[in-house]
């Protein structure tokens, strides 16, 4: 009998340790705790991380995560307000406030996200449809929508919506940011229930359905080409005046030029002629003699011939007569 003692005392020592290993759990920094005793809830949800205590085999640690989670919802297919249909992809952040009430409410983290997905869906669908498609793509502070509708987006809504633009760029519309905001707040009114906190809803993309999108990409296109046809207008006009400057210019710079060259030879004409006649009233009969000389060395030529009789003053030097 005695020599059992040391058998019995290890598989006592055994059942102890296992209910003492079965009645610690560990809480981690990312989780919080939930105790149930016979799957009934018992005490407060247990946060703080650390090694804890329960009644072996009767209780039970539930674990739930303590972190920011992430919801993705699909892509909605959503009018505005100004009848755009619109593909709306949003997404969302959200955490276990209460473990306890989200145990009882939800249960699992994949019951919870599809109990988001009713509320986040129809808070944004809501949302869309009581604002403008230019309200839904632009931040607060553009102040370009009201110094300019050049850019696509503004004039896609201008050639495409019946409402007057004024309404649609008056500062009071709130943009994107001021929506979500709105979103975040609707929708954080409904999930308490659940135990569950919201803490931020954004709209990660928005796009035109493919029925519409075509016709879109065909006016931003006519638009673009309308715009560049503009600007080569006004690049040929501007071409034309400068060309046109440029062409007074020329003739002004000619008509001076050839002012001036008239003036130089105006005075260039008096001065020979000036000498010419002060030649002429010092000798006559050299001045007579030089320019008939002139005349013989032109003329006759090639393509010129003169009929004239043997007494013309045409031959006088030549006879050795001396024109008085």
């Amino acid at each position: 009998m005695k020599n059992n003692w040391p058998k019995v005392l290890l598989i006592i020592l055994v059942l102890v340790g296992i209910v003492v290993f079965s009645g610690l759990y560990v809480v981690d920094e990312t989780e919080q705790v939930v105790i149930t005793q016979l799957g009934k809830p018992v005490g407060k949800p247990i946060k703080k991380a650390g090694i804890h205590l329960k009644l072996p085999f009767i209780q039970t640690a539930n674990k739930f995560e303590k972190r920011i989670l992430k919801w993705d919802g699909s892509p909605n297919q959503i009018p505005t307000k100004d009848k755009k249909y619109i593909w709306v992809d949003t997404t969302a952040r959200w955490r276990i406030k209460d473990p306890l009430l989200f145990m009882e409410r939800v249960g699992t983290i994949k019951t919870a996200l599809s109990r988001l997905d009713g509320i986040i869906d129809s808070v944004v669908r809501d949302h869309v449809s009581d604002n403008l498609l230019i309200q839904l793509v632009r931040s607060e502070g553009w102040k370009e929508q009201e110094e300019s509708l050049s850019t696509e987006l503004l004039t896609i809504e201008k050639t495409a919506t019946a409402k007057p633009m004024d309404e649609m760029t008056t500062k009071n519309l709130p943009g994107r940011e001021m929506i979500t905001r709105a979103m975040l707040a609707d929708a954080s009114k409904l999930v308490p229930k659940y135990g569950i906190e919201l803490i931020d809803i954004r709209i990660k993309r928005i796009n035109y359905v493919a029925s519409v999108q075509r016709k879109v990409f065909d006016r931003m296109i006519s638009e673009r080409q309308r715009i560049a046809a503009q600007y080569r207008s006004e690049g040929e006009g501007e071409k034309a005046a400068i060309l046109g400057k440029m062409r007074k210019e020329l003739d002004r710079i000619s008509s001076e030029a050839y002012k001036r060259s008239q003036e130089i030879k105006g005075k260039a004409d008096a001065e020979v002629t000036k000498i010419y006649g002060d030649a002429f009233g010092k000798d006559p009969a050299f001045y007579s003699f030089f320019k008939t000389l002139e005349i013989y060395r032109k003329y006759p030529n090639k393509n010129t011939s003169i009929i004239i009789t043997t007494d013309s003053d045409f031959y006088s030097f030549l006879k050795g007569e001396t024109k008085k």
